[in-house]
């Protein structure tokens, strides 16, 4: 199968990476020449814009930082969708919008799938990242070998819409995590407890998180470079905030989460790295929250290993299996 990819951003970038690593036909797409040129110069070919690179691949992977910039694109290659393409959003999108753009594609002949990934930049670099894949049962089976190539468990949500909205919700969880961690880290440090213990503490408790054992570290390293910015967190936690509330439900924590974002970004800038959220209550308190022994970047240190389908606990098959 001859694949496209547009985007090679941060997670794009090592997606796409997989895919390479892993032989398949691969032809990318950017608006940063110098991205592009690093993939051809590893074996990828280039298609100057979204329309070639549809007409050219049998199916394309969007993975965009809006939902603006993906329909822009997915609008662009609509006069070369037939019934023989495929086109796989990876992005972190609004639900409405998915919907939408995957109509067009359907009308046109085509196949979507919605396809959003979780657990980090370090993990999306190996093929071990966690993939929600929303779509019609047909679909999900001709693109798995695709799927469990890009990512280690991949589950098969449903409908197109479904795994937008429960990649919104993990993301939501994941920053309702992070601050609850830094919260954490500041007091101990404000009780006089050391910061190379009250990781351990936490690592090894109840209260422990991938994010802790994750963004914790590069916390207190300092680097604090998840590859994700404040600007990104605040669109995720809003669509989530969105969706409560277009089903009615009065939720209290998550519009503390939106605001305590938006008061972040006012101090520190939209582009300020996500865990330096932090710097709030560093600023407050005049206490500067690092300890010796933890990377600058994370590194997925497990080796990689092929995807598999990952059957919902309580259901003999998938949703959608016949």
């Amino acid at each position: 199968m001859r694949m496209g990819f547009v985007g090679l951003g941060n997670v794009g970038s090592k997606l796409a990476g997989s895919l390479l690593r892993n032989g398949f036909d691969l032809t990318v797409c950017d608006l940063n020449p110098e991205l592009v040129a690093a993939f051809v110069a590893k074996g990828a070919k280039a298609a100057d814009s979204p329309a070639a690179l549809m007409q050219s691949c049998d199916a394309v992977i969007t993975c965009l930082p809006s939902p603006q910039a993906c329909a822009a694109v997915v609008e662009a290659m609509l006069p070369h969708v037939d019934e023989t393409k495929i086109w796989m959003e990876m992005s972190t999108t609004e639900v409405s919008e998915v919907k939408r753009l995957a109509a067009l594609v359907t009308e046109k002949g085509g196949s979507a799938i919605e396809c959003p990934v979780s657990g980090g930049c370090h993990r999306a670099d190996t093929g071990n990242i966690s993939i929600f894949a929303g779509c019609d049962r047909a679909t999900f089976e001709r693109m798995l070998p695709t799927l469990t190539t890009l990512g280690r468990r991949v589950l098969h949500t449903g409908e197109i819409g479904s795994a937008s909205t429960l990649k919104v919700m993990t993301n939501y969880l994941a920053t309702a995590n992070l601050l609850t961690c830094c919260e954490a880290l500041v007091t101990m440090k404000a009780a006089g407890i050391d910061l190379n213990t009250t990781y351990e503490a936490m690592k090894i408790s109840s209260g422990t998180s991938f994010v802790h054992e994750t963004e914790s570290q590069l916390i207190l390293n300092g680097s604090r470079d998840v590859s994700f910015t404040m600007d990104l967190v605040k669109k995720d936690i809003g669509l989530f905030q969105s969706l409560a509330a277009a089903a009615d439900v009065p939720l209290e924590i998550s519009p503390l989460l939106v605001e305590i974002f938006d008061d972040g970004i006012a101090k520190y800038g939209e582009r300020e790295l996500s865990p330096n959220i932090i710097r709030r209550l560093e600023d407050a308190t005049g206490l500067q929250i690092t300890a010796p022994g933890f990377p600058t970047e994370l590194v997925d240190d497990e080796p990689e290993e092929a995807g598999y389908e990952v059957i919902p606990t309580g259901l003999s098959k998938p949703v959608l299996a016949s």
